[in-house]
């Protein structure tokens, strides 16, 4: 093993995953593969996803579909989150679908379309609830009305309606009742309007997994595809596809009153075992988590000792026998889960991976990258 540190992330489980969720659903499946694939790596992810069911994929940015189509990837592709004055015109070219919140946006893309000659592909998005992107429902028959007319013209074509929701992590919450129905009424208002796309989605990973009303003709699985659930204690038969990891960099022996790390927050009981960890906050490991993350080493777990710091923390081993070149692990199928790094931080497993940095190296296993 040659690393310092490591992201190692196995492309058989993102496929694994894939076809499980596939199984659940009789919808398309796009897999969403948005900030480098929530921190897996964007194109062996996307790749992997596909292998394992998916016929679309799913990204925020320009920027990440540009990245899917120059690495030969030619499935469906579907962007969403736009600023004014970008080169909608590649991104016509390249046939990536985009997402249309508003008239303003409407009229950037189908100027790009008149000036390529290709025709946009459109997915109209209306807001039903969560109060971020997507059309107001009184803007929404103004938005459908342009739209009908632009594809009329022969500019764009509508491919979808759509919208995302809130609280389907929360199954009884009254919302996803509410912003269904709200989705429903929508797709009234869009047939009523002779828009007749061929897709309607609203589905994530928690509304694909415990929501089948819906599921609709397509699902956008994010976070299931890496082996997550957004369900506390019920991992649906996900596996895991990430495990972070270091080698021990130093070891040291030290007495009782030996006070650890800035600030001084943790100090020795007695005789023990400091074990030097080569990642930090600069990695994407949580400051939040000093003196509580949990960090398994030679088949032992440990908790950090005192803050974590920009490139490297502390384990107290007491008299487990550790050496350098031991391998840490913070999080994996075979150690602590990213579930566990979130409960001591307060936040969501979501996070806990999205936010590994790039100084640390992605190797990939069990596919094509």
């Amino acid at each position: 093993m040659l690393f310092q540190t490591e992201a190692l992330v196995d492309l058989a489980a993102v496929g694994a995953n894939t076809a499980l969720m596939a199984a659940m659903t009789r919808a398309e499946v796009m897999a969403v593969v948005k900030a480098d694939a929530y921190g897996h790596g964007l194109v062996p992810s996307a790749r992997a996803a596909l292998e394992g069911g998916a016929t679309w994929i799913g990204v925020a940015t320009l920027d990440e579909a540009r990245a899917i189509r120059r690495a030969g990837i030619t499935a469906p592709t579907l962007a969403w989150l736009h600023t004014t004055g970008q080169d909608f015109a590649e991104a016509v070219t390249a046939e990536v679908d985009l997402s249309v919140s508003s008239l303003a946006q409407l009229e950037e893309v189908t100027e790009a379309a008149r000036g390529t000659g290709h025709l946009a592909r459109l997915h109209l998005k209306v807001d039903t609830g969560l109060s971020r992107a997507g059309a107001l429902p009184e803007d929404w028959p103004r938005l459908l009305d342009a739209a009908a007319k632009v594809q009329a013209n022969g500019h764009a074509e509508i491919i979808g309606v759509w919208s995302h929701l809130a609280r389907a992590d929360e199954p009884d919450a009254d919302s996803n009742a509410a912003q269904l129905l709200a989705f429903l009424e929508a797709l009234d208002a869009a047939d009523a309007a002779g828009v007749h796309p061929p897709l309607r989605h609203l589905a994530n990973t928690p509304g694909l997994l415990a929501a089948p009303e819906t599921h609709f003709d397509l699902v956008r699985p994010g976070l299931g595809l890496f082996g997550l659930s957004p369900f506390a204690g019920r991992d649906h038969g996900l596996r895991p596809a990430m495990t972070l990891r270091a080698k021990v960099a130093l070891v040291k022996r030290v007495p009782a009153g030996t006070s650890v790390s800035y600030g001084h927050t943790y100090t020795t009981s007695e005789t023990t075992t400091l074990a030097l960890v080569p990642l930090g906050y600069g990695d994407g490991v949580p400051r939040a988590a000093s003196g509580l993350g949990p960090v398994d080493i030679n088949g032992r777990r440990f908790t950090v000792a005192g803050r974590i710091c920009m490139d490297q923390f502390v384990v107290d081993v007491g008299d487990h026998p550790v050496a350098e070149g031991d391998v840490a692990t913070l999080f994996g199928p075979e150690g602590p889960s990213a579930d566990d790094w979130a409960e001591v931080t307060g936040t969501i497993n979501y996070e806990i991976v999205s936010r590994i940095a790039p100084r640390v190296p992605r190797r990939h296993i069990g596919g094509t990258t």
